[in-house]
């Protein structure tokens, strides 16, 4: 089962959901079994099209560096057995035990590391990495590492202000804009906050780039009430918020997981509460998510009794 279930109520409700890390929760979360092949599709997905996959504004590289400073002793101090990080004067000794590689460097020093710092970072997580502007107006995104994205382009994003980058999401503007932008600008220095995002597709694969659709766009077509439960996936995003401290960057991070439908909703009332949640979707949403051209079938599905037949 996947670590989160963010259905908490029968009824569609649009809000944040935004908490507190607890005390020894992670900023970042290692899963184990996928790791070491998620970071490999990572290293091909950035070969195949770095562009598209990492971009930073200029005069971003200080703010890069701190995400780096800032998140590799914390990874060290809470994931101990996976990775582990020295310091000898000005150099920083990094060894990630689940890849097996090891890297020196000295921060600041842009020839130390293979890549931009960022996107170093980057190959080192689950998590996708954002960058946004918190000392300036609209709070821009400046930077990233998108590989796993549902739906949207690091390239069609890039400087734009938050409320921009959300402006295809129905409603977000009118109902969650405001409390969206209170809430970042006032995050504290080590304080970081979580939510969780959620989606259904057709389709197993990490990267839903746009560009993507060609290669799944045809499985909605296979959903049927007997199926849909192992056809269709239910995708969670586990995103964090943290404030950098030296250079007030806001660094967004998304850990995408999936899992078939059937395997989320064998408990009865988890099935009762995302049968509800799915019904009570405004058609606006539907759309956005992706649901419209199988929800019938996966709620058909939902139906009590109902049982999957991934034979059919």
């Amino acid at each position: 089962m996947l670590p989160y279930f963010p259905f908490e109520q029968e009824l569609f409700a649009m809000r944040l959901g935004v908490r507190a890390l607890r005390p020894g929760e992670p900023l970042i979360e290692v899963e184990e079994p996928h790791y070491a092949e998620e970071l490999a599709l990572k290293q091909s997905l950035l070969a195949e099209s770095q562009r598209m996959r990492f971009a930073a504004l200029p005069r971003t590289l200080a703010a890069q560096w701190e995400a780096v400073t800032e998140l590799l002793p914390l990874m060290a101090q809470q994931h101990p057995r996976h990775f582990t990080l020295e310091r000898t004067g000005d150099a920083w000794h990094w060894h990630n035990h689940l890849l097996g590689t090891r890297t020196r460097f000295i921060p600041g020093d842009p020839d130390s590391l293979p890549h931009a710092p960022l996107d170093w970072l980057g190959r080192q997580v689950q998590e996708d990495l954002l960058l946004m502007d918190g000392t300036h107006e609209g709070l821009p995104l400046i930077a990233g590492q998108l590989c796993f994205p549902a739906g949207w382009c690091l390239a069609d994003k890039l400087s734009h202000p938050v409320l921009d980058i959300h402006a295809t999401v129905p409603g977000f503007g009118e109902q969650l804009g405001g409390a969206t932008v209170r809430l970042m600008r006032g995050l504290k220095s080590g304080r970081p906050v979580t939510r969780v995002n959620w989606g259904i597709s057709v389709t197993p694969q990490l990267d839903l780039a746009p560009w993507t659709q060609p290669e799944w766009r045809h499985l909605r077509q296979e959903v049927t009430a007997l199926n849909a439960g192992d056809k269709c996936y239910l995708r969670l995003e586990r995103q964090t918020l943290s404030v950098l401290p030296a250079s007030g960057a806001i660094l967004f991070t998304i850990h995408t997981y999936r899992a078939p439908v059937a395997s989320e909703v064998e408990d009865p009332e988890r099935r009762r509460l995302l049968a509800g949640v799915l019904r009570t979707l405004p058609p606006e949403t539907r759309d956005y998510k992706g649901l419209t051209a199988f929800l019938p079938q996966l709620l058909a599905w939902l139906e009590p009794g109902a049982r999957s037949d991934s034979s059919r």
